[in-house]
């Protein structure tokens, strides 16, 4: 099975415009696929950015097979890519879409390279008071769809400093774990230590896809980076606006598996006390 070729879109957009970022992804997907890519990852609320005034939020988010999502797939069928993007998610189906009731969530959604919708998956762990205010937390840890012959699992940001979080994705199975992320100053560590960590201690690639530059009352650090299970950083973007590729080999995660012994040498009989 060859490696799977990943694409880690590092960019905020244009915020509150969700048409003009459907065009950058577009632009990125073309770019992408002439790379040999499989899969484009983009950033935490890529389709309408990230530091939205909290009462424009309920109008901007869409349900996860709404307008943009229909967008979004023609793209990834028109350029044979895979495509996960992030984006704030209305409760409820297309049908409903004059309704502007419901919760909203911080969502990510994975959609294939015909463009069928593959998976959604809605943040678990919110961070802070505007996340809070904001959204709904979603309360299903573990999301996955298979790409390529690879379990891929979808986490949003601040998910993936709970190492539970990312424990119960190796335990069932994922391969690549994608994480959109608006990580910001003053937390680089994340991007520069945790996530290659968090790789080797759970025998995955990781996948962390930042925003960049400032947005509102943040400033987003860049560093978005495809980490590998030996603990390796197999690519690593800068602070600016980039798109930089990266691949998750099969071949190296199973000789790293079986020669890293932390799955198997786990005793969950002496860790009740965490749950």
């Amino acid at each position: 099975m060859p490696p799977l070729r990943t694409a880690l879109l590092q960019s905020s957009g244009v915020l509150g415009d969700t048409a003009e970022n459907l065009k950058a992804l577009d632009e990125a997907a073309a770019r992408a696929a002439q790379s040999g890519a499989r899969l484009l990852v983009t950033s935490e609320m890529f389709l309408t950015g990230y530091a939205l005034d909290l009462q424009d939020i309920p109008g901007l988010a869409e349900p996860a097979d709404g307008p943009s999502a229909v967008a979004i797939g023609e793209i990834a069928r028109r350029h044979g890519v895979a495509v996960l993007y992030g984006y704030p998610e209305r409760a409820g189906t297309a049908d409903e879409a004059g309704e502007t009731g419901g919760a909203v969530f911080n969502a990510a959604q994975l959609i294939g390279p015909d463009g069928v919708r593959l998976a959604n998956y809605r943040k678990t762990h919110l961070f802070g008071c505007f996340e809070q205010d904001a959204f709904t937390p979603g309360d299903t840890p573990v999301v996955q769809a298979d790409l390529d012959g690879l379990r891929i699992g979808i986490m949003i940001c601040y998910d993936v400093e709970f190492p539970e979080n990312v424990r119960a994705h190796a335990l069932a199975g994922t391969d690549l774990l994608l994480v959109p992320t608006a990580q910001m100053h003053p937390f680089q560590f994340v991007a520069e230590q945790l996530v290659p960590v968090r790789a080797f201690e759970n025998q995955m690639y990781i996948a962390y896809v930042n925003r960049t530059g400032p947005e509102g009352e943040f400033e987003f650090i860049g560093l978005s980076c495809l980490a590998s299970p030996d603990g390796v950083t197999r690519t690593r973007a800068g602070r600016g606006e980039e798109l930089v590729f990266g691949e998750a080999d099969p071949e190296l995660l199973a000789a790293s598996r079986e020669t890293n012994p932390y799955l198997r040498d786990r005793r969950p009989g002496l860790y009740a006390s965490l749950v």
